[in-house]
């Protein structure tokens, strides 16, 4: 269940949420069987709603995992569309690979191995969407690489930013997780006082932060 609402919540939310594609619901079974981290249900249905309203054509995705919300956003978007993914587990990438190629995505969806803060430096063009879902002690350096390559009237998306509660709430803090906590704090509060820029954090899943680049800057 998820970590930050009432459990009674996030299951009538999720009984609301209309069932995944085939696929994905098999990858989902994949996901909760060998502990790989995707989105949750709520989050990815946000994503779909955010994907059908903004209709962006290039996407960047930073945690590629099995490809699971790369095959999920691929499947709300109109012809014409790229995703970009980065990953840095080797060791996944195949099954990602392998993954998109049975969904039909594989000249669509282009993954990128390495870590994340070598290859940031080394992408061109520019991007409608960016969606960070990796090492969430790093989001201000993503932020930093993913806000200079948004286009004008862009997206991003930043999952796990409440982090089981403990970014909200001190007490829940464990000793091990300061540092994350820290981070993510940080992010947040300069995200939501950053010109040029507007964001709201939604309390679903382990939270979402959504930020939108003004048009004009």
């Amino acid at each position: 269940m998820a970590h930050i609402n009432e459990d009674y919540i996030t299951t009538y939310i999720r009984e609301l949420t209309p069932k995944s594609s085939p696929l994905l619901q098999e990858l989902e079974a994949y996901a909760e069987e060998n502990h790989v981290p995707i989105v949750q249900p709520e989050v990815g249905q946000l994503l779909r709603t955010l994907l059908r309203i903004h209709k962006p054509a290039a996407v960047l995705e930073v945690g590629t995992a099995i490809g699971y919300s790369a095959i999920l956003m691929g499947e709300c978007l109109e012809s014409g569309w790229t995703i970009t993914s980065l990953e840095r587990n080797q060791e996944i990438i195949p099954i990602a690979l392998e993954n998109i190629k049975r969904a039909g995505y594989e000249k669509s969806i282009k993954v990128i191995p390495g870590d994340a803060l070598e290859t940031f430096p080394h992408l061109s063009g520019s991007y409608d969407f960016i969606f960070l879902d990796a090492a969430k002690g790093h989001y201000m350096e993503f932020f930093d690489y993913a806000s200079a390559l948004l286009k004008p009237g862009g997206m991003i998306v930043s999952d796990n930013v409440l982090y089981k509660g403990m970014v909200a709430e001190d007490s829940l803090v464990m000793r091990r997780k300061r540092t994350i906590v820290n981070r993510l704090r940080d992010y947040l509060e300069r995200i939501n006082n950053l010109e040029g820029y507007i964001s709201s954090v939604i309390p679903i899943g382990d939270g979402v932060a959504i930020t939108c680049k003004e048009a004009n800057y």
